[in-house]
C-alpha cells in the first residue's frame, strides 16, 4: 500500500508537531509559519520588494548588535511560541538568557519563546504581518515589532506598552528611536530612499549617545 504524500498548504489546520513534520517533508518550501493553528506558506521572494530591503534592515540591526554583550541577531530563524504557533520572522533580535532574555535555544537548535524585537518585510498593508502576526507577537510579549511595507513606502515601528502595541512616530529629523534598546536609531527618510550610508551614520550617532553608552555598559556588567 502506498503511503500518501504529506503536503503543507496555506489554510491547513495543524498542531505544531504535525506542522514541523510536514515542513521537513517539503524541502521545496522555503518559508512556512503556523499562526493560531493555521498554516501560512510564503510566496516566492521578489528582489526589490523583499530581498534587498531585507538585507538592508538586517545589516542595520547586525551592526547595532555587535556593540553589545549578549545579543543575537537571526535571519529567518524558526521561533516556537506554543503548540499552535511557530513563526519564522524575517529578522529578529534576542537577548541571551545570561542578560535577562525571555527566549532560549532548544536542544534541537530552535528558538523557544518570544524574542525581544522582530522585523518583517510585508508585501502590502493588507498582509498578515500587520494583522494576525502583529496580534500574535504582542500577545507573546515581543517588545518591539517593526514592519516595512516596501511597495507602499511605509514603515511601522511598534513598542509594547501595557499589553498593547503603540506605534512610534519619528522626530522632526525623521529618526525613530527604540524604546527597549537604547541607541538603536533609524533614519527613516534615508532608509526609504535606499541611502544606507546615512542610515548607518544615524545608527552610529545613536550608539555614541549617552543613553547608548550607558546601555552598553549595563549589559557588559550584567554579562560578567
Amino acid at each position: 500500500m502506498t503511503t500518501p504524500l504529506l503536503t503543507l498548504e496555506s489554510g491547513d489546520r495543524l498542531t505544531r508537531e504535525e506542522f514541523e513534520y510536514r515542513y521537513a517533508q517539503c524541502p521545496h518550501i522555503n518559508k512556512a509559519e503556523l499562526i493560531n493553528g493555521v498554516v501560512f506558506v510564503a510566496s516566492p521572494v521578489r528582489v526589490r520588494n523583499h530581498a534587498q530591503p531585507h538585507s538592508n534592515i538586517l545589516g542595520w540591526l547586525f551592526h547595532y548588535s555587535i556593540e553589545f554583550s549578549g545579543f543575537m541577531v537571526c535571519d529567518n530563524a524558526t521561533v516556537r511560541l506554543d503548540n499552535q504557533n511557530e513563526v519564522q520572522p524575517d529578522v529578529l533580535l534576542r537577548l541571551e538568557e545570561s542578560v535577562g532574555g525571555q527566549s532560549r535555544i532548544s536542544a534541537d537548535d530552535y528558538i523557544e519563546g518570544a524574542p525581544e524585537l522582530v522585523i518583517e518585510i510585508a508585501s502590502s498593508s493588507a498582509a498578515y504581518d500587520l494583522h494576525d502576526k502583529k496580534d500574535l507577537y504582542c500577545r507573546f510579549g515581543v517588545k518591539e515589532y517593526l514592519v516595512w511595507v516596501v511597495s507602499e513606502q511605509t514603515f511601522c515601528w511598534y513598542h509594547r506598552e501595557q499589553g498593547s502595541y503603540v506605534q512610534q512616530q519619528p522626530d522632526r529629523e525623521g529618526v525613530l528611536r527604540s524604546q527597549a534598546f537604547a541607541g538603536l536609531w533609524l533614519n527613516l527618510p534615508a532608509l526609504l530612499q535606499g541611502d544606507m550610508k546615512r542610515v548607518m551614520l544615524t545608527l552610529q550617532q545613536g550608539l555614541a549617545s549617552p543613553e547608548g553608552q550607558r546601555f552598553a555598559e549595563a549589559l557588559k556588567q550584567q554579562s560578567q
